[in-house]
C-alpha cells in the first residue's frame, strides 16, 4: 500500500514524461486502483501487455526521482513550512500559505 502512494506521488511530478499511453494506464492503475485484467479490457490489450507498461513506467518514474529528487525535494519543502507554521506567527503563516497554493498550482497544471 505505501508503495502505491508513493508512486501516486511520483505520478503528480512526473506523468507529463510519460507517453499519453502510460499516463493512461498508470491513471487507471494507480490512481483508480484497477485490476491488470480491467485495464486490458478497457484498453482492447493483453493482460501482460497492461503489466509491461506499469513496470516500464514504475521504473521509469523512480528512475527520474532518483535523478531530479523532486519528490523528495517537495517532502522537505513541506517539512520547513510545517515548521515554520508552528510559530503562530499570522504574517508568517500567511506566506507559507501563499508558498504551498503555489506549489500547489504549479503542480495541478502538470495532473
Amino acid at each position: 500500500m505505501e508503495n502505491k502512494i508513493y508512486l501516486n506521488s511520483l505520478l503528480d511530478f512526473y506523468s507529463p514524461l510519460l507517453t499519453e499511453k502510460q499516463q493512461k494506464i498508470c491513471h487507471y492503475y494507480y490512481r483508480e486502483d484497477l485490476s491488470l485484467q480491467e485495464i486490458a479490457e478497457l484498453e482492447k490489450t493483453s493482460r501482460s501487455a497492461v503489466y509491461d507498461t506499469v513496470k516500464r513506467c514504475r521504473n521509469d518514474l523512480e528512475s527520474y526521482e532518483e535523478k531530479l529528487h523532486m519528490y523528495r525535494s517537495y517532502q522537505k519543502r513541506s517539512a520547513l513550512y510545517q515548521k515554520i507554521r508552528s510559530y503562530n506567527d499570522q504574517k508568517i503563516n500567511t506566506l507559507v500559505d501563499a508558498c504551498i497554493d503555489s506549489e500547489i498550482d504549479e503542480g495541478e497544471k502538470n495532473i
